[in-house]
This record gives C-alpha cells, sequence and structure tokens, in this order.
C-alpha cells in the first residue's frame, strides 16, 4: 500500500469509535475543490511511509483505538488495498473506507469478506455532470452499482457531496439527493478554502449560503432518512 500520511488520532472521522486515519496516495479523479492535493497530484507526492511503520505504530495502540480510517486520494485505486485491511482487521481494528465510488468491484468483494465495517462514499456530482466534475474520465455506471451495493450492503455507510457555490450547487444536490432516494445517511459538506487544493482557482469559491443547504436538506429528508449539513 503506498500510504501518504497518518493520524494518529480522530473522534470525528469514525462515527462513534476512536481511530486513526491512514491516508493513501493517488486518485483517478482530479476534483479542483479537494484538498489533499499531495494524494492527488504526482508532482505533489511526498516518499510515502513504509507499512511496517504504520503497522508497529497501530500494535502498540491495540485497545487504545477502535478503528483505522482509509482515505486518500482514493484506496481502491491500489490493488493490495483488500489485503492491507485484512491485515489491519487481524490487529483487531474496526475499518471504514472512505471510496468516490468508482470501483465497485473491489467494493463489492470488500464487503463480501467482511473487511470494512462503515463506508463513507462522496457522490460528487448528478450522473449528467460527473466529468465535468471530477475532470476525469468516469464509468458513472460504476458509480450507480456502488450507491446500489451501499443501500443494501447491511453495514452502516453514509454518501457525501461537497457543495461550492456555482459549481455543485443547490440544484445539483436535490438531484444527487432524488438519486439517492431509500439511503440511510447524506452528508452535505460545506466547501472549505485551503492553499493546498487541487485547483488554485478555487481559492476564490465558497460554500452556498447557510440558508440555502438547510432548505436543501430538508427537501431532501423525503427521499432520505438522515440528511445533515456539515
Amino acid at each position: 500500500m503506498v500510504i501518504g500520511g497518518i493520524q494518529k488520532f480522530s473522534l470525528l472521522d469514525f462515527p462513534g469509535r476512536t481511530a486513526c486515519i491512514i491516508f493513501t496516495q493517488g486518485c483517478n479523479f482530479r476534483c479542483p475543490y479537494c484538498y489533499n492535493r499531495s494524494l492527488v497530484l504526482p508532482e505533489y507526492y511526498t516518499d510515502p511511509l513504509p507499512e511496517e511503520e504504520v503497522f508497529r505504530f497501530l500494535r502498540k495502540r491495540g485497545g487504545l483505538l477502535e478503528g483505522v480510517v482509509i482515505t486518500g486520494g482514493e484506496p481502491a485505486v491500489h490493488p493490495d488495498l483488500p489485503e492491507f485491511v485484512a491485515k489491519l482487521k487481524s490487529l483487531g481494528y474496526l475499518i471504514k473506507l472512505d471510496t468516490n465510488g468508482s470501483f465497485p468491484e473491489v467494493l463489492k468483494n470488500m464487503i463480501d469478506e467482511r473487511l470494512i465495517d462503515f463506508v463513507a462514499m462522496d457522490v460528487k456530482a448528478p450522473p449528467e455532470r460527473y466529468e465535468e466534475v471530477v475532470r476525469a474520465e468516469v464509468k458513472v455506471r460504476n458509480i450507480l452499482i456502488s450507491i446500489e451495493l451501499l443501500k443494501n450492503s447491511g453495514i452502516p455507510y453514509e454518501f457525501r457531496t461537497t457543495a461550492v457555490k456555482g459549481f455543485v450547487d443547490k440544484d445539483d444536490l436535490i438531484r444527487i439527493g432524488r438519486l439517492l432516494r431509500g439511503a440511510e445517511r447524506y452528508a452535505i459538506q460545506r466547501f472549505v478554502r485551503a492553499d493546498s487544493l487541487v485547483d488554485p482557482a478555487f481559492r476564490q469559491m465558497v460554500p452556498p449560503p447557510d440558508e440555502v443547504l438547510t432548505v436543501v436538506a430538508s427537501d431532501l429528508r423525503k427521499y432520505i432518512k438522515e440528511v445533515e449539513v456539515r
């Protein structure tokens, strides 16, 4: 596994669990508002952390941490992801996977093998806008397959969308929410400006106003059990 970094403690990223976060290097999308360019753009990569260093830390934290969040980048671009997660599970950790959903075969395998305990899937845009928003070629059918996989998986999950005024805005969120009809949980995430954005021009962008996001969330509760703005 190509590991770009580790956050040794978090109370926020794995619902209800104390966890550490492992950041994998590499992504098949180029979302301009992503603030992890050092994990997405090869020209910003740093030397990866050795796997053994990560496992040494986790063996010491057994009993203190409950879970491991694997995020990126996009973890599923790495063929050894299931093997890596199996090693983490052997240490007794619960696993949360953050994914863009573009590798449904990997997601299905990990669900079937009971390697993951929680999945957060980013739904970037309505289907017809996917390539425009992620700035990469996308098999949108794979995104739709992953959505249905999670809805029928029997494991805890959430869908998430980053809201950017004038880019991924009110109408997009409503169309995404309707696409997710019947889902358990949907989080609308406010865009956050940072110096490390994939596209520096997006430093000028802002999230939609809170009053707009509140109305959208209320509207989408007709389709989705739990909708929150964060």
